[in-house]
Protein backbone atom coordinates (compact mmCIF):
# COMPACT_ATOMS: atom_id res chain seq x y z
CA UNK A 1 0.00 0.00 0.00
CA UNK A 2 1.31 3.51 -0.83
CA UNK A 3 0.27 4.77 2.64
CA UNK A 4 0.23 2.78 5.88
CA UNK A 5 -1.40 4.38 8.90
CA UNK A 6 -0.12 3.14 12.26
CA UNK A 7 -0.86 4.22 15.82
CA UNK A 8 2.38 6.17 16.13
CA UNK A 9 3.31 7.05 12.56
CA UNK A 10 2.45 7.14 8.87
CA UNK A 11 4.56 5.44 6.21
CA UNK A 12 4.24 6.55 2.60
CA UNK A 13 6.00 5.01 -0.38
CA UNK A 14 6.32 5.51 -4.10
CA UNK A 15 8.46 3.08 -6.03
CA UNK A 16 11.57 2.40 -3.94
CA UNK A 17 11.28 5.65 -1.97
CA UNK A 18 9.71 5.79 1.49
CA UNK A 19 9.07 8.37 4.17
CA UNK A 20 8.01 7.91 7.79
CA UNK A 21 6.27 10.65 9.80
CA UNK A 22 5.39 10.35 13.48
CA UNK A 23 2.11 11.83 14.74
CA UNK A 24 4.11 13.16 17.68
CA UNK A 25 5.57 16.42 16.44
CA UNK A 26 4.69 15.52 12.82
CA UNK A 27 8.38 14.60 12.78
CA UNK A 28 9.77 13.00 9.64
CA UNK A 29 12.08 10.31 11.03
CA UNK A 30 13.11 8.50 7.86
CA UNK A 31 13.46 9.26 4.16
CA UNK A 32 14.88 6.57 1.95
CA UNK A 33 15.52 6.85 -1.76
CA UNK A 34 17.89 4.98 -4.01
CA UNK A 35 18.03 2.30 -1.33
CA UNK A 36 19.70 4.62 1.18
CA UNK A 37 18.61 6.46 4.32
CA UNK A 38 18.99 10.21 3.81
CA UNK A 39 18.10 11.51 7.29
CA UNK A 40 19.85 11.03 10.60
CA UNK A 41 17.82 9.76 13.57
CA UNK A 42 19.59 9.42 16.90
CA UNK A 43 19.75 5.81 18.08
CA UNK A 44 18.94 7.15 21.55
CA UNK A 45 16.00 9.30 20.52
CA UNK A 46 12.74 9.00 22.45
CA UNK A 47 9.99 7.76 20.14
CA UNK A 48 7.28 7.23 22.76
CA UNK A 49 6.01 10.79 22.97
CA UNK A 50 7.81 11.53 26.23
CA UNK A 51 10.30 13.94 24.66
CA UNK A 52 10.92 15.69 21.37
CA UNK A 53 12.35 13.35 18.74
CA UNK A 54 16.07 13.88 18.15
CA UNK A 55 16.74 13.69 14.42
CA UNK A 56 14.85 13.54 11.14
CA UNK A 57 12.98 16.78 10.52
CA UNK A 58 11.48 18.23 13.73
CA UNK A 59 9.17 21.24 13.36
CA UNK A 60 9.91 24.47 15.23
CA UNK A 61 6.95 26.75 16.06
CA UNK A 62 6.14 29.36 17.44
CA UNK A 63 9.71 30.34 18.25
CA UNK A 64 13.22 29.21 17.45
CA UNK A 65 15.82 28.88 20.17
CA UNK A 66 15.51 29.76 23.82
CA UNK A 67 13.68 33.01 24.49
CA UNK A 68 14.25 34.31 28.05
CA UNK A 69 10.79 35.87 28.39
CA UNK A 70 9.03 32.76 27.06
CA UNK A 71 7.90 29.96 29.33
CA UNK A 72 7.48 27.67 26.35
CA UNK A 73 10.11 24.94 25.84
CA UNK A 74 13.07 25.65 23.59
CA UNK A 75 11.90 25.62 19.95
CA UNK A 76 8.23 25.92 20.93
CA UNK A 77 5.46 23.35 21.20
CA UNK A 78 4.87 22.00 17.68
CA UNK A 79 7.48 19.27 18.04
CA UNK A 80 6.04 18.05 21.37
CA UNK A 81 2.37 18.01 20.31
CA UNK A 82 0.38 15.21 18.73
CA UNK A 83 -0.70 16.22 15.25
CA UNK A 84 -3.89 15.06 13.58
CA UNK A 85 -3.75 12.92 10.46
CA UNK A 86 -5.43 14.86 7.64
CA UNK A 87 -5.01 12.14 5.04
CA UNK A 88 -3.60 11.73 1.56
CA UNK A 89 -3.88 15.05 -0.28
CA UNK A 90 -2.71 13.80 -3.66
CA UNK A 91 -1.53 10.54 -5.16
CA UNK A 92 -0.39 9.64 -8.66
CA UNK A 93 2.33 7.68 -10.41
CA UNK A 94 5.02 10.29 -9.74
CA UNK A 95 4.27 11.63 -6.24
CA UNK A 96 2.28 11.20 -3.07
CA UNK A 97 1.30 14.01 -0.69
CA UNK A 98 0.24 13.42 2.92
CA UNK A 99 -0.85 16.02 5.48
CA UNK A 100 -1.01 16.59 9.23
CA UNK A 101 -2.71 19.34 11.21
CA UNK A 102 -2.34 21.01 14.59
CA UNK A 103 -4.42 23.55 16.49
CA UNK A 104 -4.75 24.42 20.16
CA UNK A 105 -6.64 21.21 20.90
CA UNK A 106 -3.55 19.14 20.03
CA UNK A 107 -1.10 21.11 22.18
CA UNK A 108 -0.38 19.81 25.71
CA UNK A 109 -2.66 21.71 28.10
CA UNK A 110 0.14 23.35 30.10
CA UNK A 111 1.79 24.66 26.95
CA UNK A 112 -1.46 25.81 25.35
CA UNK A 113 -2.08 27.95 28.42
CA UNK A 114 1.20 29.77 27.78
CA UNK A 115 0.43 30.70 24.16
CA UNK A 116 -3.20 31.74 23.95
CA UNK A 117 -3.48 32.70 20.27
CA UNK A 118 -5.82 30.87 17.93
CA UNK A 119 -3.96 29.12 15.15
CA UNK A 120 -4.06 26.28 12.64
CA UNK A 121 -0.96 24.56 11.30
CA UNK A 122 -0.93 22.26 8.28
CA UNK A 123 2.16 20.25 7.42
CA UNK A 124 2.39 18.50 4.05
CA UNK A 125 5.02 15.97 3.04
CA UNK A 126 5.47 15.28 -0.66
CA UNK A 127 7.42 12.20 -1.73
CA UNK A 128 8.72 11.41 -5.21
CA UNK A 129 11.21 8.79 -6.35
CA UNK A 130 14.15 11.10 -5.60
CA UNK A 131 12.90 14.21 -3.73
CA UNK A 132 11.23 15.15 -0.48
CA UNK A 133 9.25 18.36 -0.04
CA UNK A 134 8.04 19.50 3.37
CA UNK A 135 5.80 22.55 3.75
CA UNK A 136 4.45 24.21 6.89
CA UNK A 137 1.42 26.52 6.70
CA UNK A 138 0.31 28.70 9.62
CA UNK A 139 -3.06 30.46 9.85
CA UNK A 140 -4.24 32.93 12.48
CA UNK A 141 -7.70 31.75 13.53
CA UNK A 142 -7.99 34.06 16.54
CA UNK A 143 -9.13 37.66 17.07
CA UNK A 144 -5.68 39.22 17.60
CA UNK A 145 -2.40 39.28 15.69
CA UNK A 146 0.53 37.10 16.69
CA UNK A 147 4.22 36.98 15.78
CA UNK A 148 6.32 33.85 15.39
CA UNK A 149 9.49 32.32 14.03
CA UNK A 150 9.74 28.85 12.54
CA UNK A 151 12.23 26.27 11.33
CA UNK A 152 12.45 22.86 9.67
CA UNK A 153 15.22 21.32 11.77
CA UNK A 154 16.60 18.84 9.20
CA UNK A 155 19.25 16.34 10.25
CA UNK A 156 21.08 14.93 7.22
CA UNK A 157 22.77 11.54 7.43
CA UNK A 158 26.41 11.51 6.35
CA UNK A 159 29.25 9.00 6.50
CA UNK A 160 31.97 11.12 8.12
CA UNK A 161 31.80 14.77 9.20
CA UNK A 162 35.53 15.14 8.48
CA UNK A 163 34.77 14.91 4.76
CA UNK A 164 31.61 17.04 4.68
CA UNK A 165 30.99 20.70 4.00
CA UNK A 166 28.10 23.00 3.15
CA UNK A 167 28.19 25.36 0.17
CA UNK A 168 26.06 28.20 -1.14
CA UNK A 169 26.28 30.63 1.79
CA UNK A 170 29.31 32.71 0.81
CA UNK A 171 28.70 36.43 1.28
CA UNK A 172 25.82 35.91 3.72
CA UNK A 173 25.77 37.30 7.23
CA UNK A 174 25.52 35.02 10.21
CA UNK A 175 25.33 35.01 14.01
CA UNK A 176 27.12 32.39 16.06
CA UNK A 177 26.48 32.90 19.77
CA UNK A 178 28.88 30.10 20.79
CA UNK A 179 31.81 32.34 19.84
CA UNK A 180 30.05 35.71 20.28
CA UNK A 181 30.06 36.39 16.55
CA UNK A 182 27.22 38.59 15.32
CA UNK A 183 26.66 40.13 11.90
CA UNK A 184 29.70 38.35 10.43
CA UNK A 185 29.89 38.06 6.65
CA UNK A 186 31.02 34.59 5.58
CA UNK A 187 33.72 34.87 2.92
CA UNK A 188 34.32 31.13 2.63
CA UNK A 189 33.27 29.05 -0.34
CA UNK A 190 32.57 26.11 1.97
CA UNK A 191 31.57 25.60 5.60
CA UNK A 192 33.54 22.80 7.23
CA UNK A 193 33.00 21.40 10.70
CA UNK A 194 36.06 21.16 12.96
CA UNK A 195 34.43 22.19 16.27
CA UNK A 196 30.95 22.82 17.64
CA UNK A 197 29.07 24.79 15.00
CA UNK A 198 25.79 26.68 15.40
CA UNK A 199 25.37 29.45 12.84
CA UNK A 200 22.24 31.36 11.89
CA UNK A 201 22.56 32.64 8.31
CA UNK A 202 20.20 35.38 7.13
CA UNK A 203 18.65 36.29 3.76
CA UNK A 204 20.00 33.20 2.08
CA UNK A 205 19.36 32.21 -1.57
CA UNK A 206 16.33 30.09 -2.36
CA UNK A 207 18.50 27.80 -4.51
CA UNK A 208 22.05 26.52 -4.42
CA UNK A 209 22.63 25.39 -0.83
CA UNK A 210 24.27 21.96 -0.88
CA UNK A 211 25.71 19.32 1.42
CA UNK A 212 28.92 17.97 -0.08
CA UNK A 213 30.74 14.81 1.02
CA UNK A 214 34.05 13.69 -0.47
CA UNK A 215 33.71 16.44 -3.11
CA UNK A 216 30.34 15.12 -4.31
CA UNK A 217 26.98 16.82 -3.75
CA UNK A 218 24.86 14.48 -1.64
CA UNK A 219 21.95 16.85 -0.91
CA UNK A 220 20.72 20.13 -2.33
CA UNK A 221 18.01 22.43 -0.97
CA UNK A 222 15.59 24.93 -2.43
CA UNK A 223 13.12 26.96 -0.41
CA UNK A 224 10.04 29.18 -0.55
CA UNK A 225 8.92 31.42 2.30
CA UNK A 226 12.02 30.74 4.40
CA UNK A 227 14.75 33.40 4.33
CA UNK A 228 17.27 31.90 6.74
CA UNK A 229 19.36 28.78 7.33
CA UNK A 230 20.94 27.30 10.45
CA UNK A 231 24.01 25.05 10.13
CA UNK A 232 24.58 22.95 13.26
CA UNK A 233 26.76 20.14 14.52
CA UNK A 234 27.26 19.54 18.27
CA UNK A 235 30.80 18.17 17.94
CA UNK A 236 32.48 16.14 20.67
CA UNK A 237 31.70 17.72 24.05
CA UNK A 238 28.17 18.88 23.25
CA UNK A 239 27.31 15.43 21.87
CA UNK A 240 28.39 13.86 25.15
CA UNK A 241 26.12 16.24 27.08
CA UNK A 242 22.97 15.29 25.14
CA UNK A 243 21.07 12.46 26.84
CA UNK A 244 19.28 11.43 23.64
CA UNK A 245 22.32 11.52 21.36
CA UNK A 246 25.21 9.01 21.08
CA UNK A 247 28.67 10.29 21.97
CA UNK A 248 29.94 9.59 18.44
CA UNK A 249 26.75 10.68 16.68
CA UNK A 250 28.18 14.04 15.62
CA UNK A 251 30.33 12.19 13.07
CA UNK A 252 27.32 10.96 11.11
CA UNK A 253 25.06 14.02 10.89
CA UNK A 254 24.88 17.64 9.92
CA UNK A 255 21.89 19.91 10.33
CA UNK A 256 21.08 22.35 7.55
CA UNK A 257 17.83 23.89 8.73
CA UNK A 258 15.71 26.29 6.68
CA UNK A 259 13.66 28.77 8.65
CA UNK A 260 12.32 32.25 9.25
CA UNK A 261 14.14 33.64 12.28
CA UNK A 262 15.85 36.95 11.44
CA UNK A 263 12.59 38.70 10.56
CA UNK A 264 9.70 37.21 12.56
CA UNK A 265 6.37 36.81 10.82
CA UNK A 266 3.27 38.62 12.05
CA UNK A 267 -0.14 37.24 11.08
CA UNK A 268 -3.27 39.31 11.52
CA UNK A 269 -6.59 37.52 12.10
CA UNK A 270 -7.42 35.36 9.07
CA UNK A 271 -3.99 35.64 7.47
CA UNK A 272 -1.86 32.66 6.38
CA UNK A 273 1.82 32.01 5.77
CA UNK A 274 3.62 29.05 4.19
CA UNK A 275 7.26 28.03 4.15
CA UNK A 276 8.64 25.00 2.35
CA UNK A 277 11.80 23.16 1.44
CA UNK A 278 12.56 20.77 -1.39
CA UNK A 279 15.41 18.33 -0.84
CA UNK A 280 17.05 16.54 -3.74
Amino acid sequence: MPVTLQDDKVIASIGQATVEIYHYGATVTSWKCGGKERLYLSSQSFLDGSKAIRGGIPLVFPHFGSIPESQLPQHGFARVSRWSWLGVQSENASEIVVAFGLDRSGVPEKLAALWTHGFKLVYTVTLTADTLKTALSAENTGPTAFTFTSLLHTYFAINDIDHVNVTGLKGKQYNEKIYNKYGVTDESEVISVTAELDRNYFNVPSEGITVVENNAVVRSLSTKGFDDVVVWNPWIEKAKSLADFPDEGYKNMICVEVGQIGKPITLNPGEKWTGEQLIR
